[in-house]
């Protein structure tokens, strides 16, 4: 799909179709009035007969309309205009990318983007609506017998610029928001492959391939005799239980200058999750596929810079594996040693992420990181604390939390932050070893966190729980791509001032 931007007439402008605001009650935008003055009043007739009254998701469309170049115009409800947020702005246009879908429109101008909303600056808003184009066509039928070719039908979209002098900005705007989508979607691809085909070796083969459309990216890429060298005994004894051979993907973007500290994320990636012995119970067991959202973030994420060719240097570290419950896996009351040297009691194997992120912190210090972010489906503490719209977020340096906060208000792709405080480290204490692996049922979310916060000592590190966000259950089952808009944000905002529209 070619989304582009570009400044146009309305009235004359030859298209398939013209995507074109209403308010609430009625209330024609800019473009609507410049369209209905062409047509002698047409639109105002229409609207007065109660066919549309600009409510926020309501969408009418208009055929062959007199005195105008383009096929159809589409109206899209956006509902009260003082309560026009970016909220309802990115409702809009999906309500119109639904609209679109449904009659097979091959391709349209948006006029959406020069809709004033009070949260977010004209290039936001092209953005905005590039990512929310992308992702209302995003498919996953590759393993369908039929039809497994995604069906596009939208192949041009035109983003309209009233103002020539935005023009330059909005080309990166735009050029921005489809690199977005197209991190999102190679992380929604991954998150829906099943856990027979997306393998540690898979996601590890996937990142080499990525790396190669890149000039200054580069892959390494340990196995298990890697990992032993290193001594990562927590990593490696969640792998103990599976037939496929764990992984440690190293991804290398430079774009910045050689000197440059690099910014680390670091993904959870078990493959597959059972629980291991404290297995898990059956039903929706398949979401667990779903595991390594944390880890597809990361390769998306890397996706998305280097399409920019950000000036900046990053590394992507992702510990992977599959949790299964084999003769050989962890018990309840192993004790293992980490990378680090810490010792801990695996009191509950199902916890087993954590263990796998330790190492993997650990590792990324070689780096020396100005920041380290690993990103996983850690808790379902955090799914009842906060549900499926933010994200929690728990880090060692409030500056680092703030940008990543920040970030996640920009990107519509929200960070709620929860307290690290040391009260919560008592509840990992162990007779046996240094810590326990769980901080029993009281604030799981924060106790996994304070967990991994040991192995962070030396970092400047911020952890972000997306169990609640990763993907979406029930008719729309699936892989969200989250927070890949957040992570690209953080790192746009370490760029400077071109990437950020403030």
């Amino acid at each position: 799909m070619d989304i582009s931007v570009k400044t146009t007439s309305a009235p004359s402008q030859r298209s398939a179709c013209l995507v074109v605001g209403i308010f609430d009650r009625r209330k024609l935008t800019n473009t609507a009035m410049e369209l209905d003055s062409a047509t002698n009043g047409y639109l105002s007739s229409i609207l007065q007969q109660g066919d549309m009254d600009g409510k926020a998701g309501q969408t009418l469309l208009l055929h062959a309309v007199e005195a105008i170049s383009a096929q159809r115009i589409l109206l899209v409800g956006c509902g009260k205009e003082k309560e026009f947020t970016k909220r309802q702005y990115k409702k809009a246009i999906a309500a119109a990318v639904k609209s679109l879908k449904e009659y097979n429109i091959r391709d349209a101008v948006f006029y959406l983007p020069d809709l004033i909303t009070k949260d977010l600056k004209h290039a936001q808003r092209i953005k905005l609506a590039a990512e929310t184009i992308h992702h209302g066509y995003y498919q996953f039928t590759q393993l369908k017998s039929k039809n497994g070719t995604p069906k596009v039908t939208l192949q041009k979209a035109v983003l309209n610029v009233a103002d020539e002098r935005h023009l330059a900005q909005a080309r990166l705007a735009v050029a921005m928001g489809n690199a977005v989508a197209l991190g999102v979607n190679t992380a929604c691809d991954l998150g829906n492959l099943p856990g027979n085909i997306c393998t540690p070796s898979y996601l590890a083969s996937t990142a080499q391939k990525n790396a190669k459309r890149y000039p200054d990216m580069k892959v390494k890429v340990l196995k298990q005799k890697d990992m032993d060298e290193l001594k990562m005994g927590a990593l490696l004894s969640v792998a103990k239980g599976s037939r496929q051979p764990p992984r440690l993907i190293v991804i290398e973007y430079n774009g910045g200058k050689k000197d440059d500290r690099p910014v680390a994320l670091v993904g959870k990636g078990i493959t597959f999750d059972s629980g291991g012995i404290s297995i898990k119970p059956s039903a929706s067991m398949d979401e667990m596929k779903f595991d390594m959202c944390g880890a597809a973030s990361v390769l998306g994420t890397m996706v998305t810079i280097g399409e920019l060719k950000l000036p900046i240097n990053v590394v992507g570290i992702v510990p992977s594996c599959e949790n299964m419950p084999d003769g050989a896996a962890n018990k309840p009351g192993d004790i293992v040693t980490s990378m680090s040297g810490q010792t801990i009691e695996v009191l509950n194997t199902d916890a087993e992420g954590r263990l796998i992120l330790c190492d993997a912190l650990t590792y990324s210090e070689q780096f020396k990181p100005k920041a380290v972010i690993d990103i996983a489906t850690l808790t379902g503490a955090c799914v009842v604390a906060l549900g499926k719209h933010p994200c929690g977020l728990l880090s060692n340096d409030q500056t680092l939390a703030q940008n990543l906060l920040d970030a996640g208000e920009r990107s519509n792709d929200r960070a709620w932050q929860l307290p690290l405080w040391d009260d919560y480290q008592d509840q990992l204490k162990s007779n046996f070893a240094d810590m326990a692996n769980i901080g029993g049922p009281q604030a799981g979310t924060i106790t996994a966190a304070c967990f991994l916060s040991r192995f962070t000592e030396k970092l400047k590190w911020a952890h972000l729980d997306i169990a609640g966000v990763a993907w979406e259950s029930g008719h729309n089952k699936g892989a969200t791509g989250r927070p890949v808009p957040l992570l690209s944000q953080y790192l746009f905002d370490q760029c400077g001032k071109k990437y950020q529209f403030k």
